[in-house]
């Protein structure tokens, strides 16, 4: 693919998810459903849980736009995190696929962008921009403290 429609992908994703995450902050009913804050107690959980997922939703958002592949991995795996937990709350509530079929669609999408965006080290999550990455090995006999 381009790279012009990868970015086109990443910034009309965040926009869903940002829009995800007013929604979820919005006190009352909303264009697309009625108000997350009786969602989230119909599914069983505490009302103000809408507003934790609504936070991971804005930040993943923001990170998916960042043009780095540290961001959009954080980002994806961050939004595959919140999205297992909505496929599994609409499987366990028997929610009808009408309403249910956007969490599995977006979580196959953020699991392949993850892969898209695998770091080649898992260190390179940890390290600061701009940092060395992984070391290349030396051969044995150029090691420290041996003497051929």
């Amino acid at each position: 693919m381009s790279k012009r429609l990868m970015t086109a992908l990443y910034w009309f994703l965040a926009f869903e998810f940002a829009l995800g995450a007013v929604t979820k902050y919005w006190p009352g009913d909303t264009i697309f459903s009625s108000a997350y804050s009786a969602k989230f107690v119909e599914w069983g959980y505490p009302s103000w849980m809408r507003f934790v997922v609504g936070a991971l939703e804005g930040a993943a958002a923001i990170l998916l736009v960042i043009p780095s592949e540290r961001t959009r991995f954080l980002s994806a795996t961050t939004l595959m995190f919140v999205l297992t937990g909505a496929v599994t709350t609409h499987i366990v509530k028997h929610d009808p696929a009408v309403e249910s079929w956007a969490a599995p669609t977006h979580l196959l999408i953020m699991g392949i962008l993850a892969l898209a965006n695998w770091p080649a080290d898992w260190r390179d999550l940890l390290r600061a921009p701009g940092a060395p990455t992984a070391r290349t090995a030396r051969p044995s006999n150029e090691r420290q403290g041996c003497s051929p």
